[in-house]
């Protein structure tokens, strides 16, 4: 079953006593919202199957070989705007694109289209939710209200996925990671094949926060202590499922935090597609 090969509590269960210890997060509150999100699940028609979506989006990530993962940092826009100028059919014709939350903000409003937005809910509106293929939605401690909120359109579209960083129960899964946008590369992990090349956009992970990231922001801004420790955090979850992941994986215009990964210039990215092609 592709719910088996995507469950990754076992060999993540270590991380998430870190990230435990170190955010002083309450495991019981990630557990309550876990079965919250699969309360509201269970409400969806019975045409509704896990494993059955599970399936669905795992085809679509093999139909194209340039996989897209748009973060919401600061340089978000600038690559988005530099793709639709310079290579408008890739992002509309050739390429999986995949949004870390707010990310998803700018695709929509480009009328690009998005294949699957990864939320815990808390950088997108109604019209996020419902413009993309897949909806991966999120349950954590925090997060209870906007499970809440959204408790209608979970139950309407048929395209979700719930995830968890708790245990995964039976239709709720744990892919692992720890950030909406790191979260996505634990979840490819096991649906990747070697001809699949993977593209990070707007994924910075630096001290400034995209204007995406959250709902009411209208500009870039400095991080706060705990904001920045969680990407920091992220930094090194992404450091280890790469040593895990077969596949080339490239930071597109981002500054350089760590001599572990692969770094693009726009132009060298877009040299990159035209190979490709």
């Amino acid at each position: 079953m592709i719910k088996n090969r995507l469950n990754f509590y076992v060999e993540f269960k270590d991380w998430y006593l870190k990230i435990v210890k170190e955010f002083n997060f309450n495991p019981k509150k990630d557990r309550d919202a876990r079965d919250y999100l699969s309360r509201i699940l269970l409400k969806k028609s019975k045409n509704w199957s896990l494993e059955l979506i599970l399936n669905s989006f795992n085809e679509v990530i093999k139909s194209r070989s340039i996989i897209l993962i748009y973060g919401c940092g600061p340089s978000l826009e600038e690559s988005v705007e530099f793709l639709l100028t310079n290579e408008p059919e890739l992002l509309f014709d050739k390429t999986i694109n995949l949004a870390a939350d707010g990310a998803s903000v700018l695709l929509k409003q480009k009328k690009i289209p998005i294949h699957g937005i990864f939320t815990d809910l808390d950088g997108i509106g109604k019209t996020e939710f419902n413009y993309a293929d897949f909806i991966i939605v999120h349950a954590h401690g925090d997060n209870m209200d906007k499970l809440n909120r959204f408790k209608n359109d979970i139950i309407k579209s048929h395209n979700v996925i719930g995830t968890t960083q708790a245990e995964p129960i039976h239709n709720v899964i744990n892919p692992g990671g720890f950030t909406d946008g790191d979260r996505i590369l634990f979840f490819l992990r096991t649906l990747l094949y070697p001809y699949h090349k993977v593209f990070l956009i707007g994924m910075d992970f630096n001290n400034i926060i995209g204007k995406y990231s959250k709902p009411d922001m209208n500009e870039n801004k400095e991080g706060n202590p705990v904001k920045i420790k969680k990407l920091q955090f992220a930094v090194r979850l992404l450091i280890w499922i790469l040593e895990r992941v077969g596949n080339q994986v490239y930071f597109v215009n981002s500054d350089v935090i760590s001599e572990k990964f692969n770094y693009l210039s726009l132009e060298e990215f877009k040299k990159q597609m035209i190979e490709l092609e």
